[in-house]
């Protein structure tokens, strides 16, 4: 479905489902240089259980218009328009790596908006290497190929899939690339900024007072689980659930992953 937020097309995928203001609302946000399709499986379920969903294409990012924010912060402030253009008084807030932080910084700015935040492949601060940060800027085929070979734990799907013998990384490479084909105007490298520049999360952390749920892959890579361990101790009463997956758990690991954001969804 379209929107207009601050005067630009935002686009949420809704899972074919009205939006009913009696029924909660999950926000699905993902990460650098991909769009609402990695949530796929996870929000078309919560659409067909009672759940109004938005999985959004953050702006410049997809089938929503403008250009690409350059600030985590300002991708948060984004959200929370969102929220009003959709007519959703609170949502839980899902992100996934750089989604995590823009939900994480949500949260902060407008506490009585979330209901809760449920922060996958997530750590702070989420500084991105020298190596990657360049090129994103300068040879993007190259970093689209490191940043895949370092999300996934194999070039396979692991067990849980729902489609066996298909390359979730050769899937993951031609999403990023079909988004820099819509937007040339170094969207990766942008993305990667503001993860990198991202400074609010200590602060933000410290203020949550709504459920958290961490989602980690065992395996993962990019953002290991050893790097959230100041994020998790400054969220104490966030619960930890560990998938099998490297960092693009939703796709190697979707079922787990949709386990522990249902059993989640239920218990706030």
């Amino acid at each position: 479905m379209m929107y207009d937020v601050n005067g630009a097309p935002a686009y949420a995928y809704t899972g074919g489902k009205a939006f009913i203001p009696a029924r909660p609302t999950i926000v699905f946000l993902h990460g650098a240089q991909n769009d609402h399709s990695v949530w796929a499986l996870q929000s078309r379920w919560f659409a067909w259980h009672g759940w109004n969903v938005l999985a959004v294409d953050l702006p410049g990012h997809g089938r929503s218009g403008g250009a690409a924010l350059t600030t985590v912060e300002a991708m948060a402030d984004w959200v929370l328009s969102m929220l009003d253009a959709a007519g959703a008084g609170t949502a839980l807030l899902v992100g996934h790596s750089m989604g995590s932080l823009i939900a994480l910084e949500a949260a902060h700015r407008a506490p009585q908006r979330v209901s809760g935040l449920a922060l996958l492949g997530a750590t702070f601060p989420m500084k991105v290497s020298d190596a990657l940060l360049a090129a994103s800027r300068d040879a993007l085929e190259s970093a689209i190929d490191m940043v895949n070979i370092w999300s996934h734990s194999g070039p396979l799907p692991r067990p849980a899939c729902p489609a066996p013998g298909c390359s979730v990384t050769g899937m993951s490479r031609r999403l990023m690339q079909r988004l820099a084909q819509q937007n040339p105007d170094q969207l990766f490298h942008t993305d990667f900024t503001a993860c990198n520049a991202y400074a609010n999360g200590a602060a933000a952390a410290a203020g949550v007072a709504c459920p958290v749920l961490f989602i980690l892959g065992a395996r993962d890579l990019m953002t290991p689980p050893r790097s959230a361990q100041a994020l998790t101790a400054a969220l104490k009463h966030g619960r930890i659930v560990t998938v099998d997956a490297g960092h693009a758990m939703m796709a190697e690991q979707p079922d787990a992953v949709l386990d522990a954001l249902a059993g989640f969804a239920r218990a706030i």
